[in-house]
């Protein structure tokens, strides 16, 4: 899709380039004839898989919300406990892991210091290591047992875009996999995932399909100064990442909150000078789903009272959400663990042309680096 077009930052062709990723990083896993997902470079036998109990999924960044959203990826598919560590700190708590647990660490770069010493702290106390890595032969692909690559292709701007999906992605993939081999889900079963995960680069190159949508949205708010964003269960990861793209790029200063804990403090920030970025999508096939759906109705409502401005991310043809929302960005409808990667698309967008109204240096934010490779 990129290849057809021109784009004046490396960030927004990176944007436009997640279909062709998450095609690359997924198809060549999957097989729909046998109902498999193969991941031959995990190099952890079936007793391994079936031993775990316990996973600790470690990164910095965007690459850690990647893990909090594979957190419930992976133990709603397989049933093992997952915790998420910041990478920087993971040393420091003396992480009580060892034989019969893994270590996920994940890394656009395969470089990051933090990450790297999670790897090795993980390693000396007997704990099994995957690595996930956008980088071939990267230092924690090399040191790490195992290595799962995400195919998205070089990416150059800063702000990680199609690395993030990518890596998704192949958390998603790991917990098939997982489940497959700890029988927690039958072949017939890993088919209508897999076919779920292959209809994501059509959907995805819907979402871009409304980028003018994003930049009216950026040009409307690029001067103002605060935002909130909301998600609830694996959103959650979502609006954390979608409040750091906006903080990278635009140097707007930008929260991501779990929906329901706004009472417990963030409440008192809502008026009508702060807009409210809302994820609302809905899974209508999954009771779970369905709850968080009404919650976060109701949060809006409540929102709307407070004189709040409502962004909302919502599921294609949800008109409850559109009738209370201020603006309303439209995705395809999709499994609930599925759904963040197509949510994270129109924040990506509304980032980049913030800073783009905003005329900044979107593929240089200032004091950041690509790979941070000091502690």
């Amino acid at each position: 899709m990129s290849s057809e077009r021109q784009f004046r930052h490396h960030m927004i062709k990176e944007i436009f380039e997640q279909p062709r990723g998450l095609r690359d990083t997924i198809a060549p896993r999957v097989s729909l004839a046998d109902g498999l997902v193969r991941l031959e470079d995990v190099h952890l036998s079936v007793d391994d898989l079936r031993g775990l109990h316990r996973i600790n999924i470690v990164a910095s960044g965007t690459s850690r919300h990647a893990g909090m959203a594979g957190q419930f990826m992976i133990q709603e598919l397989s049933g093992v406990p997952v915790d998420v560590d910041y990478a920087s700190e993971f040393e420091y708590r003396n992480p009580l892991t060892g034989p019969g647990e893994l270590a996920i660490l994940i890394t656009q770069s395969g470089e990051t210091a933090d990450t790297t010493g999670a790897l090795r702290e993980a390693k000396a106390k007997g704990a099994r290591t995957i690595a996930i890595s956008n980088v071939i032969g990267s230092t924690i692909a090399r040191e790490a047992d195992g290595v799962i690559y995400t195919l998205a292709g070089p990416e150059i701007s800063i702000a990680s875009t199609k690395a993030f999906t990518a890596q998704m992605a192949v958390l998603y993939l790991f917990a098939l996999y997982l489940a497959h081999a700890r029988g927690c889900l039958n072949q017939e079963q890993i088919r209508q995932h897999i076919r779920e995960l292959l209809d994501l680069p059509a959907q995805t190159e819907r979402v871009l399909e409304g980028a003018k949508q994003c930049e009216a949205l950026a040009n409307k708010h690029h001067k103002i100064e605060d935002f909130l964003f909301l998600g609830r269960a694996v959103h959650y990861p979502v609006a954390m990442d979608g409040a750091l793209k906006l903080k990278e790029v635009s140097y707007v200063h930008a929260e991501g909150y779990p929906t329901g804990e706004t009472k417990h403090g963030p409440n008192a920030l809502i008026d009508e000078n702060l807009p409210v970025v809302t994820l609302a999508t809905c899974d209508r096939s999954d009771p779970g789903s369905l709850l968080r759906y009404g919650k976060t109705v109701a949060n809006i409502r409540g929102f709307k009272k407070q004189g709040g401005k409502i962004i909302a991310i919502a599921s294609e043809g949800d008109g409850e959400v559109s009738g209370l929302a201020d603006h309303t960005i439209f995705v395809p409808a999709a499994p609930e663990l599925l759904a963040p990667i197509l949510e994270i698309v129109p924040l990506q967008l509304f980032a980049y042309y913030m800073a783009v109204h905003r005329g900044l240096d979107v593929d240089r934010p200032r004091n950041l680096t690509k790979s941070v490779t000091v502690e």
